[in-house]
């Protein structure tokens, strides 16, 4: 703490990495209620059911209402980088639009989450639902290093990422895309009730494997690009083990019949491969004009811790 009533630069960037850890716990807990099928072990909103506001004592109705109630400690996680940004020393009114984002994206992700349940799991309402969970992990990666005094200067005069930067940001998103697609067309469901996507199961994994394939290629040639300029850097290595280890844990779960367990894992893999493009991306902006790549193309390569 700076004084007793500010909040330190310092000390800002450790609320905020809370309220990011609590919007990826929630992910990963909205996940369980899927892989156990509990989705609908709660079939009214905001109530539990019509005449009851918790559930009875049964495994289902407890993991769903569980999740519910995990939501009111990352609201208050979200309010609480909102308020911390009000005090924090110096004020920075980029940061505190920044921090109302979250609160935001939360109140989306609660409207989304009732949509889900009345919906009866509806694979394209629980697709939002998840990727707007990646877009708040994303603005809170965002609020984490525009909070830091360091990057002041750079932040400022940032510089527009070159394409091979700005095509593995989109392949990320496909990736998440896709991968959301084959999860609503397989037998995940949340609860055998639930509707299903009406894809052929094994072309639009086919689909998935090619858009990570693609996407693993501009990485590892935006390292090589990296390298060569001498500033690889610990967003690269994240970045690349994360798909790596993804990739293998996607192979994995489909030819052992996508067990739970192992979508649960890949759940876990694909916030880190998320985060990870998204800090290296953001790295890129920040970091200082590096010396041209002679490589016939605009590699804009640079990258900062």
């Amino acid at each position: 703490m700076a004084s007793r009533f500010g909040v330190s630069p310092t000390g800002y960037r450790r609320i905020v990495v809370a309220a990011g850890i609590m919007l990826a716990v929630i992910v990963v807990s909205g996940a369980a209620v899927r892989l156990t099928s509990s989705g609908l072990g709660c079939e009214d909103w905001p109530t539990c059911s019509e005449d009851s506001f918790a559930p009875e004592w049964s495994f289902h109705g407890w993991v769903e209402f569980g999740n519910r109630l995990f939501t009111g400690v990352v609201s208050a996680a979200v309010i609480f980088a909102v308020l911390a940004a009000y005090v924090r020393k110096p004020r920075d009114r980029t940061l505190i639009l920044l921090a109302w984002g979250l609160v935001a994206g939360v109140l989306a992700q609660i409207l989304v989450g009732a949509a889900v349940v009345l919906l009866e799991l509806s694979p394209v309402s629980v697709t939002a639902h998840f990727l707007i969970s990646m877009m708040l992990l994303a603005n809170a990666v965002l609020l984490y290093r525009r909070a830091d005094p360091a990057r002041d200067r750079a932040s400022a005069t940032a510089k527009q990422p070159g394409r091979l930067a700005n095509g593995m940001l989109g392949l990320s998103l496909a990736v998440l895309v896709t991968g959301t697609l084959v999860t609503g067309t397989g037998p995940n469901s949340g609860d055998v009730r639930a509707e299903r996507l009406r894809f052929d199961l094994s072309s639009i994994a086919r689909v998935h494997s090619l858009t990570v394939w693609t996407f693993l290629a501009v990485t590892v040639t935006l390292v090589l690009a990296l390298h060569r300029t001498g500033r690889v850097g610990p967003p690269v290595y994240a970045v690349l083990g994360s798909t790596l280890i993804q990739g293998g844990i996607g192979y994995a779960q489909y030819f052992s019949g996508v067990p739970p367990l192992l979508v649960q894992l890949h759940v876990i893999g694909s916030i880190a491969v998320w985060c990870s493009t998204v800090w290296l991306y953001l790295s890129m902006r920040e970091s200082e004009p590096s010396p041209p790549v002679h490589t016939g193309r605009d590699l804009s390569v640079g990258v900062s811790a």
